[in-house]
């Protein structure tokens, strides 16, 4: 397959990036994904719509967020220059902030009334139940019973914001049956319903519109780093589950042909056990939540379960741009275990005095291992794309202190 002239533009008007992408949806939801789309072109070209995103973003969840540099963190390393995105600190503790402001203000463009969500680690949760209290709109967040047991500090604050939790008790009970219990709900309320996905995946728009959301991390460390360094980064590194924090610091570097990617997975206990969320390093083209992409399946089709310590990698799939990305060779996709990224968030903890959340401690655990090989000249970002508050619990299970 021939590289394409850029990597930016995609994609096409089925929603498809090559083979990836697309919507398989039931047919009910096709007339409000059609809907949706065109809201979403409209939006784009209204210049009231992106003044009103930039001022919430601004002035309500706290950007730009700082581009940090992790000093004792390289001295200890030894190699590369690395540089965090803090995206930790804006509102809510994540980058989930940016894509659903966005969304928000596009379901009320749209007159909806009612919004519903899935969430793995809370996170997202977190972010929707926020926004829909700043709106004053009904929330109801889809939530794994394994999830909600192992971030009990977030369902507490989606409760408190005014969200009605649901348990999810099907399959694993995590992220996958989350979305699963979602569509469902959309399916069956699709006039009044808004349905507010927060990863770069599902059926088109989502892949794309999430990305754009995102999009603002990246363009924020081209400015910072020309303003600190006065070049381009090196290598860029972020975890990635669905892959919407990935997607966004990636997209705006895609066509500089000098800046190489990682997008780290979830090793869970080791690619070799079968315990892990590894989509595109153990996975194959299927389709899932309305997009075909790399899932975790058996030889007969059937969806496989994921595992992480981290609630949010914890996925059987990744998002269609991710797949034709890892296809076309323009970003690498590698993993970390579950005991890596342990190894990484107390590391982060004790040199920088920064508790990274389980998922970006997966990309902190890669840079660990890279960074050393890498020239002193080096410029590393990775994306500190949440805080490790919600994840103190789970970490003290794990190292076996009682709380």
């Amino acid at each position: 397959m021939s590289s394409p002239n850029t990597f930016r533009t995609g994609p096409n008007e089925s929603g498809h990036f090559d083979l990836f992408g697309g919507r398989f949806v039931a047919e009910t939801l096709m007339p409000l994904i059609l809907d949706l789309e065109q809201a979403w072109e409209d939006a784009k070209d209204d210049p009231g719509f992106q003044a009103e995103l930039d001022h919430f973003l601004a002035h309500y969840a706290g950007r730009p967020s700082p581009l940090y540099f992790a000093e004792r963190l390289t001295q200890e390393l030894g190699g590369a220059k690395i540089y965090f995105k803090r995206d930790e600190l804006n509102h809510t503790g994540s980058h989930k902030i940016n894509n659903c402001l966005g969304q928000i203000l596009l379901a009320r463009r749209m007159g909806k009334k009612r919004i519903i969500a899935e969430t793995g680690a809370g996170q997202h949760g977190v972010a929707v139940a926020t926004v829909c209290a700043r709106f004053d709109l009904d929330c109801t967040i889809y939530m794994g019973a394994t999830d909600i047991e192992r971030q009990q500090p977030n369902v507490f604050r989606m409760k408190m914001l005014g969200a009605e939790v649901e348990p999810v008790t099907s399959g694993s009970a995590t992220l996958k049956d989350a979305m699963n219990e979602a569509l469902r709900d959309w399916v069956a309320s699709v006039e009044t319903t808004y349905y507010l996905i927060g990863t770069a995946a599902g059926p088109h728009p989502y892949p794309a519109m999430v990305r754009d959301f995102q999009s603002v991390i990246g363009r924020e460390v081209r400015e910072q780093l020309d303003a600190a360094e006065g070049r381009l980064p090196d290598t860029l590194v972020a975890c990635i589950g669905g892959g919407s924090n990935a997607i966004g610091l990636f997209h705006p570097f895609l066509d500089d042909a000098g800046v190489e990617m990682f997008a780290v997975e979830a090793a869970g206990e080791g690619i070799d056990t079968g315990k892990h969320a590894a989509s595109i390093s153990a996975g194959k083209p299927g389709v899932l939540h309305g997009n075909r992409t790399y899932l975790l399946q058996d030889d007969d089709g059937q969806i496989t379960e994921a595992h992480s310590i981290s609630a949010g990698l914890d996925y059987p799939g990744i998002g269609p741009e991710h797949a034709w990305l890892h296809d076309q060779g323009r970003v690498n996709y590698v993993s970390a275990t579950d005991a890596e990224a342990l190894t990484a968030f107390k590391m982060c903890s004790r040199l920088e005095g920064i508790l990274p959340a389980l998922e970006p401690a997966h990309a902190l655990a890669h840079v660990i291992r890279h960074a050393p090989g890498l020239a002193r000249d080096h410029l590393l970002v990775m994306n500190m794309c949440g805080r490790g508050d919600k994840d103190v619990f789970s970490v003290a299970r794990y190292l076996g202190e009682d709380l």
